[in-house]
């Protein structure tokens, strides 16, 4: 399956905002918990998606990058 580098700016833009609501959602809920092994696991979990959220924004950053930079291939 191919995609193209503005669907993929697309796909990107919208699985980091995912990816930063999840991290969101988790931290909200951390000043609630009282167990110690729990709010570390917490944390984790949202350091993990957060990972996630940076890669998804690089990879469009990296599209945006290739549409601007790509030369106009019509073939004449």
């Amino acid at each position: 399956m191919k995609i193209s580098a503005q669907m993929t700016i697309v796909i990107a833009a919208v699985f980091a905002v995912i990816c930063f609501s999840v991290v969101g959602f988790v931290l909200s809920g951390v000043g609630e918990m009282t167990d110690p092994a729990q709010i570390a696991d917490a944390r984790g979990y949202a350091m993990f998606w957060t990972f996630l959220g940076v890669v998804a924004v690089a990879m469009g950053a990296l599209s945006v990058w290739i549409v601007r930079t790509q030369k106009d291939d019509t073939g004449s």
